[in-house]
């Protein structure tokens, strides 16, 4: 099987089009204000709550110019509960896209997709939810998240073009770092942030493997109305 080894990338890229959607949503006013001074174009692809709070925290004019919802952007409504909604060949296209790959160019065209150059992602709250003392096996599985380390995984692989962010205490910093470099993340930051996104998703792996190896199979039966099936 062919592989795309990057052999080209650039030191420093400028944050066009950032893609946010978290469950942790301190320090959102920090990013999106730091995002919006630095570029007044950016582009802030969001879903459901994130969508909601960023919408709050933007004038009507930015709202309206800056603000996409991603459902808008895919021509997907998110389904119920929000199950499904960033899983998408145009979200994973815009951001494992190679800037010096003219195949992967021909796919944004052909696509009208956007290569997303920032990706602020942090995961539904699992560990909270089962260190609560009357937790379901039910109510731990509707809370592993699925897109959220879709996304992190993907733009840390990408490092070579995106910044990786799923820590809220690092987006202060982040904006400050840019904001001396022109609006602009280096190749060694993006480098850095995803080593942090690697280990985020790897504790997370390890929270839901280590719970579910606690319970059994009667204990995850009891949380349902069983029928006959097929």
């Amino acid at each position: 099987m062919a592989v795309n080894v990057v052999q080209e990338a650039d030191r420093w890229v400028r944050v066009k089009h950032a893609l946010v959607s978290v469950s942790d949503k301190r320090s959102l006013d920090v990013l999106v204000s730091g995002l919006m001074s630095m570029n007044d174009d950016v582009r802030i692809y969001s879903t459901g709550g994130t969508y909601a709070r960023i919408a709050e925290l933007l004038g009507p004019p930015e709202r309206e110019r800056n603000l996409v919802r991603v459902a808008d952007y895919t021509g997907q409504p998110e389904t119920q509960g929000g199950l499904v909604k960033t899983l998408d060949f145009k979200i994973y296209l815009g951001i494992l896209t190679e800037t010096y790959n003219e195949a992967h160019q021909q796919d944004l065209a052909r696509t009208e997709a956007v290569a997303i150059d920032m990706v602020v992602v942090n995961l539904y709250p699992f560990r909270e939810t089962v260190a609560k003392a009357d937790v379901t096996v039910e109510q731990a599985r509707a809370n592993i998240d699925i897109g959220g380390p879709c996304m992190v995984r993907a733009s840390a692989k990408n490092y070579p073009r995106v910044a990786s962010l799923t820590n809220p205490d690092d987006y202060q910093h982040l904006m400050r770092k840019m904001r001396m470099n022109g609006g602009r993340v280096d190749l060694q930051t993006r480098f850095e942030l995803a080593q942090k996104a690697f280990r985020h998703t790897a504790d997370y792996d390890m929270a839901i493997a280590a719970y579910l190896a606690e319970q059994n199979g009667k204990q995850a039966e009891a949380c349902y109305k069983i029928r006959d099936g097929q």
